[in-house]
């Protein structure tokens, strides 16, 4: 007999969707930043990105792989559960991949999404996304946001092998001496501020899941190495402070500041999707061998079994929840497991409010 997954009887797997295709990179622009007033020149300079690659974005692959994995991992597990997929920007849309729940007959569905930190766009655009692509379809099922991951095992524990894997693939005279570099994406400031109940929490969050990381780490090789949290992927305009040091800026300052080598940690994403292979194995390789400087890149959780069975365990502690059990909520480092519902007014959207599932939609009114 499968595990007990009531009151569930889907996974609906959201991801951010990317091109199939050079026709369709400008469309998934629009996509992206529709509502932004992007001008037309900065969405051709970013396709040029995607064109290098063949105009394919690798993130749906990952995501097939990666819902398949999860079909095969339940199946395992016993658990009699069917999966879905939905992206926010490109097909398979949320709302075709609501529709299609509703016709099976799902009533109840829990959403396991490929972003494990708090932020406007990490993680409140995509609750509201699911709001819309469930006001878009009638009788829709309901649907719940299975919390953030960023500090719990399964997501870690692969992390931490990557990285002694990238430092082992260093040569060994600059081994000893390399920095970790820890990478996520980078965000206005503002959001930031204003992420997680209280502000700051992307950052927070990440800040963490290094430190973890970093404290494995040493525990194993039995050598303290330097680390840093630094950024890629900055879009916004000059005038708009972003977090920083960018991973380009900081790579020349640890060359010019003598470091042996780098192991860049991609950190803030699950699978090697454009951020990753431009931004990283791309943009900053290239930094690092104008400056004749080692570097190595530890590998995503892609669809390491762990990472694979995270989606499992949180819908099975979250089941449970809903059925009134109590659970351990499975933690690591200084921050406390996430909440499954989000406070009001948690990451709010800079452009103004809109439905969301997981959590109030209105922001208190201020206490004076």
């Amino acid at each position: 007999m499968g595990a007990d997954v009531r009151p569930y009887d889907a996974l609906l797997l959201v991801s951010f969707g990317g091109p199939e295709g050079p026709d369709d990179v400008i469309p998934f622009l629009e996509n992206v930043t529709r509502g932004r007033g992007i001008p037309p020149e900065r969405l051709e300079e970013v396709g040029e990105h995607y064109h290098l690659f063949g105009g394919r974005s690798p993130i749906n692959d990952q995501n097939r792989a990666l819902l398949n994995a999860i079909r095969e991992d339940f199946a395992g597990a016993g658990l009699d559960l069917p999966v879905y997929w939905g992206n926010r920007n490109w097909d398979p849309y949320l709302v075709d991949a609501v529709t299609q729940m509703r016709d099976d007959g799902v009533t109840r569905a829990a959403s396991f999404l490929t972003s494990a930190y708090s932020s406007y766009s990490s993680c409140r655009q995509y609750r509201e996304d699911l709001a819309a692509a469930s006001a878009a379809v009638p009788d829709a099922p309901r649907l719940d946001r299975l919390r953030a991951y960023f500090n719990h095992p399964r997501f870690i524990e692969p992390v931490v092998d990557a990285t002694l894997a990238a430092l082992a693939d260093l040569p060994e005279d600059v081994r000893n001496g390399a920095h970790l570099v820890f990478v996520t994406h980078s965000i206005p400031v503002d959001m930031n501020e204003r992420s997680g109940p209280w502000g700051r929490a992307y950052l927070g969050q990440h800040r963490s899941a290094a430190t973890v990381v970093a404290e494995r780490v040493r525990q194993e090789v039995a050598r303290k190495h330097p680390s840093r949290l630094v950024f890629c992927s900055r879009s916004g305009p000059p005038q708009m402070p972003w977090l920083e040091p960018d991973i380009n800026d900081y790579l020349e300052d640890l060359a010019k500041d003598g470091a042996s080598a780098a192991v860049i940690v991609p950190i803030g994403f699950v699978s090697d999707h454009m951020e990753v292979i431009y931004d990283l194995d791309t943009e900053a390789r290239a930094t690092a061998e104008r400056l004749s400087f080692p570097l190595t890149r530890a590998a995503t959780p892609g669809i390491d079994p762990r990472f694979v069975g995270l989606a499992r365990e949180l819908l099975l502690e979250r089941a449970a929840t809903e059925r009134g059990e109590e659970v351990p909520r499975v933690a690591v480092g200084g921050l406390m497991a996430a909440p499954d519902l989000c406070a009001a007014g948690c990451c709010p959207n800079p452009r103004g409010e809109k439905p969301v599932i997981g959590g109030p939609p209105t922001p208190p009114k201020a206490v004076r």
